[in-house]
């Protein structure tokens, strides 16, 4: 491996190349390659023959000291800013007693509180460097050495001075605090808009350049905290009053007011357009991108407001910046050559006059004359166009000067403090070295301070140098360095450049001319630093330490003569005379003389005050480096850099470290490092001569080191070979150690092969025989098969042929049998139907003889009746036969008229017989009507035979064709049937395909089914989980916020009292009629408690006793702030609390859902046991309430009134035993109730859940078909309706919770912008005005508390008339019951005994306590007092006339909390609840007390725990890790000395913490709560730690780490803590120690760091990989490319921005209940309490 090179190159200053050939002396040319893979011949110079610079070993570049490097040059610091800035985005380096900050052009996340606190009271080179590590040294040698402190940063215009200013003045208020409560800091800050707008500009290389610097003093008292500030400033640039150049600005004031033109109290300005005034349009840029004029303008008026400068004021300063514009534009008109003259009447002159209330013609006269004063007489003098213009110009610059030297005193009398200051630390923002084509005087005086402090930076730099090898005892050689005199001489000295220039100013026809030769005749080639242009002879050139500088005569001479006021005023007359701002007024004389005074001779006095205090000061110097000029975020241009490198003194500071010996060990870290590079014998147990042995046989020019006192000392280059040799040896020890390991493994691996090579040879001969066994075996079976087989199939084939001819056979006989069958079936059935034919023929013969018999009959009778009747006709007809017949019928009437009665009479007999007849004959035709019905059917019957002969003859035709039909039919049924057995067969196959289809389905679902039952019961479960996690943090959040403004509000308070104090001692207007008390005492006013006495007696006290101090100026607008914050905390600390029993609620709520329901059941009788309880209490009360009343009516009332028959004995008796009987039903109600609720609930079987997977499961199993799979389909998607309507009423539900505490949170913020707008209008007012709103203020809130207070107090004037009604009403029928009472009784009764009134005494307790004092010890009590075991208060009935009777104060058990606690009371101890008290406030109070006791100790534990965590330092595996080289700023040695902590002092100190917990016998529940916070305050610690030390990110740290915490891990296992959630505040932690022992190469490296930090932010990821660094040269460091990949895979993960974890964050608090063991009854008052005078009960 050949040597690394840097060559100079023109684009990149500097290139690295490596030598391909071995440079031998004599070589001209060296063979390189470039990193680019080019081949290069580089020339030595044949001058110089200076060699390249050697780079240096890949570890130690990136170090955060340059003067660790071993090779210390140019290239070497500029390659190590390069890497630390690009790729490791550091901003801050060390270069020994300088810290180079690089202006990264982007916020960064390093300057918040908790990186200040990982700094504050650390060494400054235990951590990486940074300007808190500065201010902390600063701040600590200040505290130590009681010496004033100074921190100097320089730089560029846009390097970062400013800002770098401002974070230091930031740590020293947040580290020190401030005395007055009024931090300094945010005045300071305040006046930076004020400051940004007079002093700073827009410039070719800065937006908001300061063109002016300050010299800020932090003042400290005794205690070290900040009491006040001063500011001072030098060299403002006023020629940028009146010229710009191109791209550039005036100062920012003048733009602001151009763009507030507009508003209505700028109108008398008359202001407009920038560009229309030529002070600001000379440069061409009014605008800025991104900045709005207007908006500045509003910020500088209200920092203006801040500071105190009143409306007027303000007024009066725009008018001077208005006529400063206005003046700018005034023109001049020559006269002649030697005079001018102004337009009469000219605008822009009146405006200026108007503005500044002076005379318009003399300004008119003295803007073109000049006044020549001589010993005797004074001349005025015309002037010329261009003298007035430049007259013109030096009024204007003198003016602004004036004005900024007004608001910058100003700004100091409001940081002024009226204390005594004891020490102070400077903090001096100074611009740095600047040149330009075109340099002002400004620039000179720039340069002349630079090269000052740079001299005072050698000498600081050289004096340390010096003082460090004394005390290592170190021969002392001289240094050469460079020397800054000459060049300050050149400038400062006698018949120096001042001294000239103001020479040729004071004479009367100085010109430039003059002035360059008398520069050139005095300097030129006589001082090597002066040098002439070669095409000028006016211009000369200065060269200072970091570059030369060239300027022009005459810019130099404009400047100087701009200061003197006689070119721009008259006659000790000013303009300036009516507005606020004024200058100096003296005699004539005086005035003389300060004209004298230029320019330069101020600035060089006042640079020598400066030189003065720094020299008296501690320095510590921060140099701004500007990375590029475009404003790029990390981006850097080696040019610029190197060139400001060179200019602040950086590679000045290398070069005098490297001429001497700039690397530096102990002897300790020396044998840490290098002890690989040792033999056994070599090892003594002096550390110190064994380095001396060592280094003599590896370093043999001794003159390359020296032995120091504590530490070797090495010339530049030698730790490079030490590290070189280091690592050859740990090379070859590497190559040894994979020899053996290779060979190893290769060993391991042969063997293995072997054994595998027998293994699978025994396996294939094993497999062979078995193969051949079984060849064997199925050659004697195939054999057995065939002859089986040849067995079978003759049998079967006998078989089958036997079964052929059985069947043929029977066929052949059955054809016969049914062949003989069917011949004498025919014959059978035709002898049937000839005997049938046979019949019906005879049948029918006998019927047709029978029917002409019948017939022949008919006819004779038929004649034969034809001619009788035809004779009876003939008879009828003849008269004469009538007449014979009615001869003698008269007679013969009368005879048958008596016949006819008679036949009458026979005639109803024989009607009466008749009737019997007919009945007879009625029956008898019925018999014949069926007879001959019955012969008619037998006729039909016959004829029916006769027919059915006729229809079975045609079917017996039909049958035989339906017979050969029914054949055919038969063949195709046959034929069908064939075919349908087929289908059917066919059929069944596939339905047997189908079922068996079916049958995996229905498998397939009851799976699926199965699966999505378990995937919704974890889906549910895994939702439960989640809902009940995030509800735990959102509980755990609400009490951590509560608890921490619970804190905040416990110090505002006291700090509200020490202010309300403060105030009334300042103001001293006492109110004798009026003390105001706290609102919580307000609102318990109407109670006489013992805590609102107490609290007035702590009011009173302190006012009474303290001494009056000194008055301390009142800050009105922190009171009204902190009054306000008090406020804002008391209503938020209600809000928090409410919230926080709503979370709990919910927590509980869900909670109760996830236990089972036995659990349930059990709470639910718990509860109704304890409401039983609580009834049958009172109800016992009530009895022995009325068992008293009786007695005390018995015994103490009048015998006539309280006899048992009295009508007032009996009205009370019947009222108290009405209210009894009443208990009682509502006893027996209650239980009734509680019963039936008890059974329906029994009743009423749980449902099941489709969450319950077994019972699931089971259900499917028993389903049988596709239906079934269905329907239980068709519920799941029903459950899943059902669920997701849930979880949707839910989420609604948490939605408009969600929206209830936005409105909330609105109104709230509503409320404090208008509370916020009241305090800024009341902050805008002048002292007295403020001091009048806040009393005003303070009227409003007591008068609206008097309002309330006289609401309660009707409300109880309310209640006390009803309660007097009431008694009024009893005592009227007491009355009228006494009154019948007395009507019994006889008068003389009445005259001897008076009338009593009924006295109903009240019921006197058996116990109002436990422990009794009287009312005189009330204030022995106060003041020994303990809170936690017994809360003092008065009887719960108590009133004035108790005291006069000496009743005494009692104390109760807290036994009244509530239900819940008094679970485990004894009854003793309920006996001595409080009755007519609540407790719910105090309750409260308590809990946050417990909360504050909590806290304290937390922070106790944290303040002991502290230093002791050495997690990082201490190597507890010892030589796993070396100490890499280290330079100026030493860290602590990560060796374990003695005195320094260990791991085992840390887990000491957590034994002791544990075991005084449990001898105290504190709640386990709290000590896991305990320990829980110690780990996260040990984890916190150290990850901050190692975020923040560059060093410490390494693999060994790593291990060392991981293996601390496992140390940890098994105390937490020994002391059963590891439930306590201890372990994983650790994780954090635990994952940084991996991630630095993982592989970083790859993306699958990468995916696997990503899913293994879950517990670390991506900034903390991301900072750890950029900090990653190898200690040997076997690590790689982690490439870019990999940091890219890390960010893209998590930029999708939400997590905090914020880089450290917040060590002070106390977890929230919880208190479980468990009840005392002991009994207030049992217990013992210690007697060293002091509380003899409490007597027990």
């Amino acid at each position: 491996m050949f040597a690394r090179v840097w060559i100079p190159d023109p684009e990149e200053v500097w290139k690295s190349a490596e030598l391909l050939k071995d440079y031998k002396p004599g070589d001209k040319v060296l063979l390189l390659h470039l990193e680019e893979g080019t081949d290069l011949e580089y020339r030595l110079d044949p001058k110089t023959k200076e060699l390249p610079h050697l780079r240096n070993p890949d570890i130690l570049v990136g170090e955060n000291d340059l003067t660790a490097l071993s090779y210390l040059h140019e290239p070497a610091v500029l390659h190590n800013l390069r890497v630390r800035f690009i790729d490791s985005k550091l901003i801050y380096t060390y270069c020994g007693i300088v810290l180079v900050a690089i202006n990264p052009y982007e916020q960064l996340p390093i300057y918040g509180e908790d990186i200040i606190n990982a700094y504050s009271g650390q060494n400054m080179g235990d951590m990486d460097p940074h300007i808190f590590a500065v201010a902390e040294e600063a701040y600590k040698q200040m505290a130590r050495d009681e010496r004033n402190q100074s921190i100097i940063v320089s730089g560029e215009s846009g390097a970062g001075k400013t800002v770098s200013a401002k974070y230091a003045m930031r740590y020293f208020a947040t580290v020190s605090g401030s005395a007055s409560e009024a931090n300094v800091e945010e005045k300071v800050l305040a006046s930076n808009p004020i400051m940004e707008s007079i002093g700073n500009a827009k410039t070719t290389r800065n937006d908001n350049s300061s063109r002016f610097g300050k010299y800020i003093e932090i003042g400290f008292d005794k205690r070290y905290r900040i009491i006040g500030a001063n500011m001072r400033t030098y060299l403002l640039e006023k020629s940028r009053v009146v010229f710009q150049a191109e791209e550039e600005r005036n100062y920012h004031i003048f733009y602001q007011l151009c763009a507030s033109a507009k508003l209505p109290e700028f109108k008398m300005l008359r202001l407009g357009n920038a560009d229309s005034f030529h002070y600001t349009k000379q440069g061409g840029s009014p605008m800025i991108e991104g900045v709005d004029d207007a908006k500045e303008m509003a910020h500088t008026r209200q920092a203006c407001t801040l500071l105190g400068i009143s409306e007027s004021y303000q007024m009066g300063i725009f008018r001077i910046l208005a006529g400063i514009l206005h003046l700018g534009n005034v023109g001049f008109a020559s006269r002649d050559s030697d005079s001018c003259t102004i337009p009469p009447k000219h605008e822009p002159l009146t405006i200026f006059c108007d503005l500044m209330g002076v005379d318009y013609e003399e300004m008119c006269h003295w803007l073109c004359h000049r006044k020549l004063a001589t010993a005797t007489e004074t001349y005025i003098k015309p002037i010329s166009k261009l003298q007035a213009t430049n007259a013109r110009d030096a009024l204007a610059k003198h003016i602004y000067a004036k004005l900024f030297n007004w608001i910058v005193d100003h700004v100091n009398q409001a940081l002024h403090s009226a204390v005594k200051q004891h020490s102070f630390i400077g903090v001096l923002d100074i611009y740095g070295f600047e040149t330009f084509e075109i340099n002002s005087f400004e620039q000179f005086c720039i340069n002349y301070a630079n090269e000052k402090l740079q001299q005072q930076f050698n000498m600081h730099v050289f004096k340390l140098e010096q003082e460090e090898y004394m005390k290592e005892q170190i021969p002392w050689t001289l240094i050469d360095f460079y020397d800054n005199q000459p060049c300050i001489n050149l400038i400062e000295s006698k018949l120096g450049i001042l001294d000239l220039l103001d020479e040729e100013c004071k004479m009367p026809k100085g010109t430039d001319d003059t002035w360059a030769q008398k520069l050139y005749n005095t300097h030129l080639n006589k001082c090597a630093l002066f040098e002439k242009p070669r095409m000028s002879n006016k211009a000369f050139i200065i060269k200072h330490f970091a570059d030369k500088f060239k300027m022009l005569p005459e810019l130099f001479q404009e400047e100087e003569k701009a200061i003197s006021p006689t070119s721009a005023t008259s006659s000790g007359r000013t303009p300036l005379t009516r507005v606020p701002v004024k200058p100096t007024k003296g005699r004539p004389g005086q005035m003389a003389k300060e004209h004298k005074k230029t320019v330069g001779h101020q600035f060089r006095n006042s640079l020598h005050l400066l030189m003065e205090t720094l020299n008296a000061t501690t320095p510590h110097y921060v140099r701004c480096i500007k990375p590029n000029d475009f404003k790029f975020p990390f981006t850097f241009d080696e040019k610029r850099a190197v060139q400001q490198l060179r200019a602040c003194g950086v590679l000045e500071t290398i070069r005098i470290s490297a001429a001497g010996f700039p690397s530096r060990w102990t002897y300790q870290e020396f044998f840490s490092r290098y002890r690989v590079l040792m033999k056994q014998k070599d090892v003594l147990g002096d550390r110190k001569q064994t380095c001396k042995n060592v280094l003599e046989k590896l370093i043999l020019d001794k003159d390359k080191y020296q032995f120091g006192k504590t530490k070797i000392f090495f010339r530049a280059g030698q730790v490079a070979y030490l590290e070189k040799l280091r690592a050859d040896k740990l090379r070859a020890a590497c190559i040894r150690i994979q020899k053996t390991i290779r060979g190893w493994l290769l060993r391991k691996k042969y063997l293995c092969m072997q054994r595998a090579a027998i293994t699978v040879q025994r396996y294939v001969r094993g497999y062979q025989a078995r193969c051949y066994a079984k060849f064997l075996r199925r050659t004697k079976a195939a054999t057995t098969i065939q002859k089986y087989w040849r067995m079978y199939v003759v049998r079967r084939r006998y078989k089958i042929r036997r079964a052929a001819t059985i069947v043929v056979q029977s066929y052949l006989r059955g054809y016969l049998a049914r062949n003989r069958y069917r011949k004498i079936l025919r014959e059978h059935k035709a002898v049937i139907i000839q005997k049938r034919v046979r019949g019906w023929l005879a049948r029918t013969h006998y019927k047709r003889t029978m029917q002409a018999i019948i017939y022949l009959q008919c006819c004779f009778r038929r004649m034969m009746a034809k001619r009788e009747l035809k004779k009876l006709k003939i008879e009828a007809r003849s008269v004469e036969r009538y007449k014979k017949l009615h001869i003698g019928m008269e007679n013969k009437i009368m005879q048958l008229q008596r016949k006819v009665d008679e036949q009458n009479k026979d005639y109803k007999c024989l009607m009466e017989k008749l009737t019997n007849l007919e009945g007879v004959y009625n029956s008898e035709t019925e018999k014949l009507r069926n007879d001959v019905e019955r012969l008619q059917l037998s006729e039909e019957e016959a004829k029916v035979a006769t027919g059915r002969v006729l229809s079975l003859q045609e079917e017996i035709a039909k049958l035989r064709k339906d017979l050969e039909q029914t054949r055919s039919e038969k063949k195709s049924i046959e034929e069908r049937a064939d075919k349908y057995k087929q289908e059917t067969e066919q059929l069944v196959s596939n339905l047997k395909e189908e079922n068996t289809l079916l049958k995996q389905e229905k498998e397939t679902l009851n799976h699926l089914i199965v699966e999505q039952a378990k995937e919704m019961t974890e889906t549910m479960e895994r939702k439960l989980v989640e809902e009940t996690k995030q509800l735990e943090l959102d509980l755990n959040d609400e009490r951590l916020r509560y608890q921490n403004l619970l804190n905040e509000f416990s110090r505002l308070e006291e700090r509200y009292d020490d202010l309300k104090e403060e105030m009334t001692l300042m103001l001293n207007v006492p109110k004798p009629g009026h003390k105001r008390t706290d609102s919580t005492h307000s609102s318990n006013e109407s109670e006489y408690t013992f805590s609102s006495e107490f609290a007035e007696t702590e009011d009173i006290v302190p006012r009474t006793e303290e001494p009056s101090e000194k008055k301390v100026p009142l800050d009105m607008s922190l009171f009204l702030k902190l009054q306000k914050r008090v406020t804002e905390l008391e209503q938020e600390k209600q809000i928090m609390q409410d919230e926080l029993d709503r979370k709990e609620e919910q927590v509980l709520r869900s909670k109760a859902k996830e236990e089972e329901r036995p659990p349930i059941r059990g709470a639910e009788l718990e509860y109704e046991s304890l409401k039983r309880q609580e009834l049958e209490s009172e109800n016992k009360k009530l009895k022995n309430e009325l068992n008293e009343l009786r007695k005390a009516l018995s015994e103490k009332s009048a015998p006539e009134v309280t006899a048992p028959g009295a009508p007032a004995y009996r009205v009370l008796m019947e009222q108290l035993t009405s209210v009894s009987e009443e208990l009682d039903v509502r006893k027996e109600e209650v239980l009734i109730l509680r019963s039936q609720l008890v059974s329906q609930k029994e009743a009423i079987q749980p449902k099941n859940t489709m969450t319950d997977s077994t019972i699931l499961l089971e259900d499917v199993q028993k389903m049988k078909d596709k239906g079934e799979i269905a329907q239980a389909y068709i519920g799941l998607k029903e459950t899943n309706r059902l669920l997701e309507s849930q979880l949707q009423s839910q989420k609604r539900s948490h939605e408009n919770e969600a929206e209830a505490l936005r409105g909330e949170i609105q109104s709230l913020k509503e409320e404090n912008n208008r509370q916020q707008q009241l305090l800024a209008q009341n902050l805008q007012l002048p002292p007295e005005a403020r001091i009048e709103a806040s009393l005003q203020h303070e009227i409003t809130r007591l008068t609206n508390e008097n309002l309330d207070l006289m609401e309660q107090l009707e409300k109880q004037d309310k209640t006390v008339r009803k309660l007097k009604k009431q008694l009024k009403v009893f005592a009227k029928k007491i009355g009228e019951l006494e009154v019948g009472q007395m009507e019994n009784i006889s008068p003389g009764q009445i005259i001897d005994e008076p009338i009593r009134p009924v006295n109903i005494p009240r019921k006197e307790k058996d116990f109002q306590g436990m422990l009794e004092y009287k009312r005189e010890d009330e204030q022995k009590l106060v003041k020994n007092l303990i809170l936690g075991k017994c809360f003092l208060h008065g009887p719960s009935t108590w009133h004035p006339a108790q005291e006069l009777s000496g009743v005494p104060l009692k104390g109760w058990w807290f036994g009244d909390w509530g239900q819940g606690f008094m679970k485990h009371n004894t009854s003793r101890q309920n006996e001595h609840c409080l009755t007519n008290f609540d407790l719910a406030e105090y309750r409260q109070v308590l809990s946050d007390l417990a909360i504050q006791i909590y806290q304290q100790l937390v922070r106790v534990l944290e303040n002991i725990l502290q230093p002791m965590i050495g997690m990082l330092e201490h190597e507890t595996i010892q030589g796993v890790s070396g100490v890499k080289p280290t330079g100026l700023r030493k860290r602590t040695s990560s060796i374990a000395d003695e005195g320094t902590y260990t791991l085992d002092s840390i887990l000491r100190q957590l034994n002791s913490f544990h075991s005084v917990m449990c001898q105290h016998g504190m709640d386990p529940e709290l000590i896991k709560q305990v320990v829980k916070q110690m780990f996260y305050i040990v984890g916190a610690i150290t990850l901050n730690n190692l975020l923040l030390r560059k060093d410490m990110c390494s693999w060994s740290k790593g291990m060392q780490i991981r293996y601390n915490v496992s140390q940890l891990e098994e105390w937490l296992r020994d002391k059963n803590l590891m439930n306590s959630g201890a372990k994983e505040t650790l994780e954090p932690l635990i994952q940084a120690a991996q991630l630095l022992q993982v592989k970083k190469k790859t993306d699958d490296d990468a995916e696997a760091i990503c899913s293994m930090c879950n517990a670390l932010t991506t900034a903390q990821i991301v900072k750890v990989l950029n900090l990653y660094t190898p200690v040997n040269e076997f690590e790689e460091r982690v490439s870019v490319s990999f940091i890219r990949t890390i960010q893209m895979r998590l930029r999708d993960r939400k997590d905090s921005p914020q880089l450290l974890m917040d060590a002070k964050h106390i977890f929230p608090v919880t208190f479980p209940f468990n009840p005392s063991s002991l009994a207030l009854e049992t217990i013992q008052i210690p007697a060293s309490l002091g509380l003899g005078f409490i007597a027990r009960v």
